[in-house]
């Protein structure tokens, strides 16, 4: 994310709605943005998912690993296309389990250093995902 941060709002996410679904999103474009890889891939993926109505944890499980493999080839998200669909599927899984959503998260986190932390926990979520989602998230 060197050359020119993309924020929330150049994908027209609004996050200052608080909106569950928008921070949701936010959270996929993360998740995409977190990966080595060039920026105009993952914002060409995430449109994508956009295309295809995958804007929640819900729909990304529904869908499953082969529909999300094809999506991420079609934004051209190819040399991760498996792991990152796994790891979608994986962590849309235990962020249903364990929290209800992202607002239920961000609700019962202490602070954003507990929220790091939370999201850290994820298998797959590092400090590059987690620094990005918590820039543009504005909290209490």
């Amino acid at each position: 994310m060197v050359k020119g941060k993309i924020y929330s709002e150049d994908l027209g996410i609004n996050l200052k709605s608080k909106k569950e679904s928008e921070i949701f999103k936010w959270f996929l474009v993360c998740l995409l943005f977190g990966k080595p890889i060039q920026q105009e891939v993952a914002k060409r993926t995430y449109f994508e998912f956009e295309k295809e109505g995958l804007l929640s944890p819900e729909k990304i499980l529904k869908a499953g690993w082969d529909k999300l493999v094809e999506i991420l080839d079609r934004g051209h998200y190819v040399r991760y296309d498996f792991s990152t669909a796994t790891k979608l599927l994986e962590i849309c899984k235990e962020l249903k389990e364990k929290y209800g959503g992202l607002k239920k998260l961000i609700k019962i986190s202490k602070n954003k250093k507990d929220l790091a932390k939370r999201l850290q926990e994820f298998k797959g979520i590092g400090p590059v995902t987690t620094r990005i989602f918590l820039r543009d998230l504005k909290l209490k």
